[in-house]
């Protein structure tokens, strides 16, 4: 209640000023009628009465040139509230106008189009976007809500033709989402059985983005459903080099085209080339696994020793007292060392597995778009000891 009581109080302020600038105007008769009517809307205010206020306020405010930005901001406010029906109302009222210029009535299409996206009318949404858009007024604004609503209702095609629109209109490139909506269509495709479709989807989301990890992998899992285990390996490497980040994804499925084939030896030998370059977690654990498959326990355990101290990591510790565990038959030793693995994976139950680099979500599996700020390609694995992180990008909000 106190928050919405300062957030009242620039357009009771602006009420206020508009009411003695028009009775100053006009006739004292005319004047008279304004005065208590806002004094009545500011002492709503103060009992806090605040739906009784907004209704003097909205009363008190004639829409002409000099209000229409009071009620915007009013607008927006009950939107921001979840009081959607009233900002759709009051941004219509707006819009009937025929006082409004081109610019304030394409404002007013805008924040009504908002509003109809947060009430789930899509449909009607669309449709003033697109006016918007054949105006060429709020275009980029247009343009951005209706990649958003195509998003959502998962029109990847409508998306692809949206996003290449705003990239001419706005300058700002589109690359990386364009290179996700083929992926997208790719997935579809592969979902139908249509795998000539979706390699001809991936080509173009490698035209997009050079760099689109996600397109290798994809590539790479459709060679391994073929079972060409060889080229599946080449991809995935391939893959590793455009995003190592990415490395927790990849290293997996790459183990396993190797064993497939029998190549033990050279599965080591690339892994260690491998931790040479990148001695995070996923390939500490990885190359463990090879070392443990060849060599056995107590050099697996050795070699995860020596990574944990110079690379602190809980998740690395816990798989070390599992190999611990296997070995040694000593109950006394094996208490102790379940008492303390116990502790380890109740303290990691509750940490993330991966995070979004621009707002900070949380989650538990892999997100190619990020369900908290829609961004693309910014939900990643996390490495090292929880909190200790790469500092993340600055968080945005979708909205």
């Amino acid at each position: 209640m106190l928050e919405l009581f300062w957030l009242l109080l620039p357009v009771a302020a602006a009420s206020g000023w508009y009411a003695a600038r028009r009775s100053a105007a006009r006739e004292a008769r005319r004047g008279s009628e304004y005065t208590p009517v806002y004094f009545k809307g500011v002492n709503y205010l103060l009992n806090e009465q605040p739906d009784k206020a907004i209704d003097v306020f909205i009363k008190l405010l004639e829409v002409d040139g000099e209000t229409v930005e009071t009620h915007l901001a009013l607008g927006n406010l009950f939107r921001r509230r979840g009081e959607v029906d009233r900002a759709i109302k009051l941004h219509q009222n707006l819009i009937a106008r025929q006082t409004l210029s081109n610019e304030q009535r394409a404002l007013a299409l805008l924040e009504l189009g908002r509003d109809y996206m947060r009430a789930g009318l899509f449909d009607r949404a669309e449709s003033l976007y697109q006016e918007l858009t054949e105006m060429d007024l709020y275009s980029k604004e247009a343009l951005t809500g209706l990649k958003t609503l195509y998003q959502q209702e998962r029109e990847w095609d409508r998306c692809l033709a949206v996003a290449e629109q705003l990239e001419k209109k706005s300058g700002q490139s589109q690359r990386q989402e364009i290179a996700h909506y083929y992926c997208e269509l790719a997935e579809q495709a592969l979902g139908d059985g249509d795998e000539a479709r979706a390699t001809e989807m991936l080509e173009r989301a490698e035209q997009a983005n050079e760099r689109c990890v996600r397109a290798a992998m994809l590539q790479a899992r459709m060679c391994v459903a073929r079972g060409e285990c060889d080229e599946a390996i080449e991809t995935y490497k391939k893959a590793q080099d455009k995003a190592p980040e990415y490395l927790s994804e990849i290293l997996p499925a790459l183990r396993e085209c190797y064993l497939r084939q029998g190549k033990k030896a050279e599965l080591r030998a690339y892994l260690e080339d491998l931790y040479d370059r990148h001695k995070g977690r996923a390939v500490m654990l990885a190359l463990s696994e090879a070392i443990h498959d060849q060599d056995g326990e107590r050099e697996a355990a050795r070699f995860i020793t020596g990574h944990l101290k110079r690379h602190p990591d809980l998740k690395a510790l816990a798989h070390l007292i599992d190999l611990k565990l296997k070995k040694d038959d000593d109950p006394e030793k094996n208490s102790t060392l379940m008492v303390l693995n116990d502790l380890i994976s109740r303290y990691l139950e509750g940490q993330p597995d991966y995070q979004c680099q621009r707002c900070g979500f949380s989650a538990t599996k892999l997100h190619w778009q990020c369900p908290g700020c829609k961004a693309w390609g910014t939900v990643k694995p996390v490495e090292g000891v929880p909190g200790q992180q790469q500092p993340m990008q600055d968080r945005m909000n979708p909205w």
